[in-house]
């Protein structure tokens, strides 16, 4: 049985431990948050600490699971690794694509796993897509739709609304999910043409990304964070001109309710990847590649630089 602590007990972190829960594997060894609220319901029930270097020192883990802040995201997976010991952090990786490579380099020198939770690529919907589409005709473009409206999701983690400590807007927040999952799909993409949408804080709420695979075929990334409700969805036309689609909230009635099965499917992963020493920071790296350059090509049209 691997020991698994949890730093950082903000709104996705209920899915992680919900998994914990289930799983044969795996157990919720110690938590750690530095807001004594967070850790009220867990005292008497498992280790708790206020700082996540205490809590690796005190407690007996197997690996590590982040689900702090954005912007904390690169100082604690550093912590971790510093350690010894694996991690699986939220998306995205870090804020900057320097944090990212930094850590991606320090988790090869220690041969250690630094795993980036994508948890739309688990959802069964989409799963089951996949598996369509590797049994049938090339596919030749792919749709990745993921309109929220942003203030009904944060709950009680407002950092998200802050572009300093979420690294952005939806471009930065969305964006992970929706290049990892066209990845799935076409592999490695070339940024093409781009359109964002900024509101009077100059945060981008809106955005359509064109990109390219090595095959030809194209992705088109729909993003939106002031959607009047919300839609999350994959479409994908393949060469026969069928066209086939992943709806990731069909039947599952309560808001976030997608959110159980896939982050089970995100731990199964990351335990897989403790057994074999898996991902040293490749997926996030990817996605925070994405980021980056669709922030940067934005730039000399805004002005700046």
């Amino acid at each position: 049985m691997l020991h698994i602590g949890v730093i950082g007990l903000g709104v996705i972190s209920r899915f992680y431990v919900a998994a914990l829960v289930r799983s044969s594997q795996a157990r919720l060894a110690a938590v750690c948050d530095v807001r004594e609220p967070a850790l009220a319901p867990w005292r008497g029930v498992v280790p708790c600490h206020t700082d996540h270097r205490a809590m690796m020192a005190a407690e007996r883990l197997d690996g590590v699971i982040v689900t702090t802040p954005n912007d904390t995201h690169a100082e604690v997976c550093r912590d971790v690794l510093a350690a010894g010991l694996p991690v699986c952090v939220e998306k995205p990786l870090a804020t900057s694509l320097a944090d990212g490579e930094e850590l991606a380099r320090q988790a090869r020198s220690a041969g250690l796993v630094l795993f980036t939770a994508f948890h739309r690529r688990h959802n069964a919907a989409v799963r089951r897509l996949a598996e369509e589409v590797r049994a049938g005709p090339p596919v030749e473009s792919v749709t990745v739709r993921y309109w929220e409206r942003i203030e009904d999701h944060v709950g009680t983690d407002g950092w998200y609304l802050d572009p300093a400590r979420c690294g952005g807007g939806c471009v930065a927040d969305n964006g992970p999910n929706a290049i990892d999952l066209a990845r799935v799909f076409l592999g490695d993409l070339r940024l093409g043409e781009l359109s964002v949408g900024r509101d009077e804080r100059g945060v981008d709420r809106r955005a359509a990304v064109v990109l390219t695979a090595a095959t030809g075929a194209v992705a088109h990334l729909d993003l939106d964070w002031s959607y009047p409700g919300e839609c999350k969805e994959v479409e994908v036309a393949l060469a026969d001109g069928s066209r086939r689609c992943a709806d990731m909230l069909a039947g599952h009635r309560a808001f976030k309710g997608s959110l159980w099965h896939e982050y089970t499917g995100v731990l199964a992963d990351f335990l897989g990847a403790l057994r074999t020493g898996g991902d040293c920071g490749r997926s996030g790296l990817a996605a925070l590649e994405f980021v980056d350059s669709v922030y940067r090509a934005e730039a000399p049209r805004m002005g700046v630089g």
